[in-house]
């Protein structure tokens, strides 16, 4: 239901949550490895990102990427939406143009319960909340 630039983008937004802040800028380089993303793809997540002014970024020698106490509590929808763009969000998975409840596609019934139930919980869970599950142990991710 999201794709995978949208997992690399809260992969690489977890990980800025738990070792970033404003002091403790992070480099793209330093995110693609641990989070086994290539360099430029995720540069380009993180960049379009920032200029959404989900992240906070600064340039120069001692730039780079981090989140401010702001940025940890948006929502994980509020990233996804950014990469996924609305009409993918709510996109037939089959792809279909016309698919909606008044013109369902075979498997439209099938999933709309669950993509609701994804999107409601993606909208209540904040970065900082995922961040914290990481760090007390109740959820992982490499880092």
């Amino acid at each position: 239901m999201i794709s995978n630039s949208s997992k690399y983008t809260i992969k690489a937004v977890l990980f800025l949550a738990i070792n970033s802040s404003e002091e403790k800028k992070i480099m793209v380089k330093d995110i693609s490895e641990p989070i086994n993303v290539p360099q430029a793809y995720i540069a380009k997540l993180l960049q379009e990102l920032a200029k959404q002014k989900l992240i906070s970024s600064t340039r120069g020698p001692k730039g780079g990427f981090f989140l401010s106490d702001i940025d940890k509590n948006r929502s994980v929808l509020d990233i996804v939406a950014v990469i996924e763009g609305e009409r993918n969000l709510n996109a037939c998975l089959l792809s279909l143009e016309k698919c909606d409840k008044n013109n369902p596609c075979p498997i439209h019934y099938l999933t709309s319960n669950s993509r609701n139930i994804l999107m409601k919980n993606l909208k209540q869970k904040t970065i900082n909340e995922l961040a914290l599950d990481v760090k007390n142990g109740k959820s992982s991710l490499p880092l």
